[in-house]
């Protein structure tokens, strides 16, 4: 056995916890570039904190997903105000773009010049500026990963830039920052958590320390997803997903994903379609998809096993099988009013496109089989 796991990220987790974000920053910067999403309303007061607590604070939105022409305005306002210090607080679009933006501040040059696939991949060769990251969602787990997923309309697709100097000085995560989110957002970005719990306990590179994350992850996830999109104001729930949201963030970042974020992140190039939402409704048929080539082509495989194992965690039946496992989810989504992938735009004849790309896309390296372009385009015909 042997493995390799990166958590240099000093996290500050609980209710309250972002009482402690104007001491952190000023300990690692003096002139702060703020991320904030569109609505610049419900973080008015955290960035007054830390006008009180810095040199000053630049405030830079990203009101949807980051995309390339985004990221580079906002590198030119944080040169032009002499940042060194990146705050992002926000959603995992939000968080994505702090990443990259740190990142840019330090190394210079374009985003393309170290992109994934459509970019050169050029490494980054220095550490990127101080990034605090505090998530107002529980899903994408970005406060704990070295990669930024950014978006070229131009090329229809999503690609990262990643690299271990990417990861998050201090992440700030306080359940109370989710309480208000609306009942559509905490279902997408939740079910965004489960998936990233799901993915790297059977990837190719699940190792002992990420599966006792995923598994304290998928626990708490099945548990309380439901309960913090019926009442958001319920604490333990949303405490719940927080934790999974994190948890899920450092096992993505030690092992891999899988098809269902393969396909995720070129099915969200090309459609206005909320990530987590994508996943969600992914998820069951991309199962399905493995089990079957697994039985057909690798019986004996671990995944196998892993797969019965999810589905006891999720139902809470220790004679639960994988087939209940699956049926959990398709309820899940359906309970959830997650929307099918036609809903997005997507329709037939565009799935050999999207196959084509997910199948060279990072995440789908981790899938625990390879699935054929047939096996693929059969679980995206599933999901329109």
């Amino acid at each position: 056995m042997r493995f390799e796991f990166h958590a240099p990220t000093r996290i500050l987790f609980g209710p309250g916890a972002i009482r402690e974000l104007p001491s952190s920053a000023a300990t690692l910067g003096e002139r702060v570039l703020a991320v904030t999403g569109r609505d610049r309303g419900r973080t008015a007061p955290l960035l007054d904190q830390l006008r009180a607590a810095v040199g000053g604070v630049s405030v830079f939105s990203v009101p949807g997903e980051p995309t390339l022409e985004r990221v580079r305005a906002g590198l030119e306002q944080a040169r032009a105000d002499r940042c060194d210090l990146v705050v992002g607080i926000g959603g995992g679009s939000v968080l994505d773009a702090g990443k990259a933006l740190a990142a840019l501040l330090t190394n210079g040059g374009d985003p393309l010049d170290y992109l994934e696939i459509i970019g050169t991949g050029r490494t980054l060769s220095r550490p990127s500026a101080p990034f605090v990251a505090v998530p107002t969602t529980a899903g994408t787990g970005a406060e704990v990963t070295r990669n930024a997923v950014l978006v070229s309309p131009e090329y229809y697709v999503k690609a990262s830039l990643r690299s271990p100097f990417m990861y998050p000085r201090v992440a700030v995560v306080d359940p109370e920052l989710t309480h208000t989110l609306p009942q559509a957002l905490t279902a997408s970005t939740g079910l965004d958590a489960l998936t990233q719990l799901i993915e790297p306990f059977v990837s190719t590179s699940a190792n002992p320390l990420t599966d006792a994350l995923c598994r304290d992850g998928m626990t708490r996830a099945a548990r309380s997803l439901r309960r913090a999109c019926e009442d958001g104001r319920n604490a333990a729930a949303r405490e719940d997903m927080a934790l999974a949201s994190l948890l899920g963030g450092l096992a993505l970042a030690n092992a891999k994903l899988g098809a269902v974020h393969g396909c995720a992140a070129v099915i969200g190039g090309r459609y206005p379609a909320p990530h987590g939402a994508v996943c969600a409704r992914l998820l069951p048929v991309v199962i399905a998809a493995n089990v079957a080539a697994l039985h057909d082509r690798s019986r004996d495989a671990p995944a196998l096993r892993r797969y019965e194992e999810i589905a006891r965690i999720l139902t809470g039946r220790p004679e639960a099988t994988i087939a209940d496992g699956i049926r959990w989810a398709y309820t899940l989504c359906a309970d959830l009013e997650v929307p099918r992938l036609g809903r997005h735009g997507m329709v037939a004849a565009d799935i050999p496109a999207v196959v084509a790309e997910a199948q060279r896309a990072s995440s789908t390296k981790g899938n625990p089989i390879a699935l054929t372009d047939g096996e693929l385009a059969e679980a995206l015909r599933q999901a329109l």
